[in-house]
């Protein structure tokens, strides 16, 4: 009788250890390099960071007037997150967590659960569950159904334009070797920029209009 080896089984996937690694790295990083920030004279790596916040909290701001700071973190890890998570692709042996359909699912759910945390948050839990009934008690359904819809379509478009550029540059260095695929390697960074541009920007306007629906209400 055939026993299994426990040691076969995998507790943790290959996307699930690559975000572990990403989130540490990064963790690491800002935590030494923040320690030696300093007002004059700013090093390069300084600049960057300070701009880089200063660009998504200036988004984050003209979308959401009323308390962006509150919304200012999710959208701002959610962005760094998925740009890191699309980027990894480019190293040769290693795959973007992000062409993984379990991944992209787990980051809608968090932008899913959000609207109703910040919209609860933002105008307290009966207006924002009246909000669900206008202009009329029978569209309630319709409105769960735009929820859900949304929130698979960010799951998905996520998912497969990372795992069909990977797809893509997986098929062109087989082909051709490693130096004809440049061109698309680049197309990749263009790529993992965009899309998770486009996630994080979906992810505070779906928020956002969360609450100034709510505030409509008021």
């Amino acid at each position: 009788m055939m026993q299994s080896d426990p040691l076969n089984i995998k507790f943790l996937s290959e996307s699930t250890l690559t975000s572990v690694s990403i989130m540490t790295v990064v963790v690491v990083i800002l935590f030494v390099s923040i320690r030696r920030f300093k007002l004059e004279s700013p090093g390069y790596f300084q600049v960057v960071i300070e701009e880089l916040i200063s660009f998504i909290e200036k988004t984050v701001t003209d979308t959401i007037p009323k308390n962006p700071q509150e919304v200012l973190p999710l959208i701002g890890t959610l962005w760094i997150y998925i740009f890191l998570c699309n980027l990894i692709g480019l190293i040769p042996g290693m795959h973007s967590p992000t062409a993984d359909l379990s991944v992209t699912s787990a980051l809608a759910c968090i932008v899913f659960f959000s609207v109703p945390y910040y919209g609860i948050r933002a105008e307290g839990l009966w207006a924002y569950l009246k909000a669900y009934f206008v202009p009329f008690f029978w569209f309630f359904p319709f409105h769960i159904i735009s929820e859900i819809t949304r929130t698979i379509t960010l799951a998905v478009r996520l998912y497969g334009n990372m795992s069909s550029m990977e797809i893509g540059i997986g098929i062109l260095l087989l082909l051709a070797g490693f130096l004809s695929p440049v061109a698309f390697m680049l197309l990749h960074l263009i790529e993992a920029i965009l899309q998770a541009y486009i996630f994080g920007i979906l992810a505070l306007i779906y928020i956002a209009s969360g609450m100034e629906a709510l505030a409509k209400e008021k």
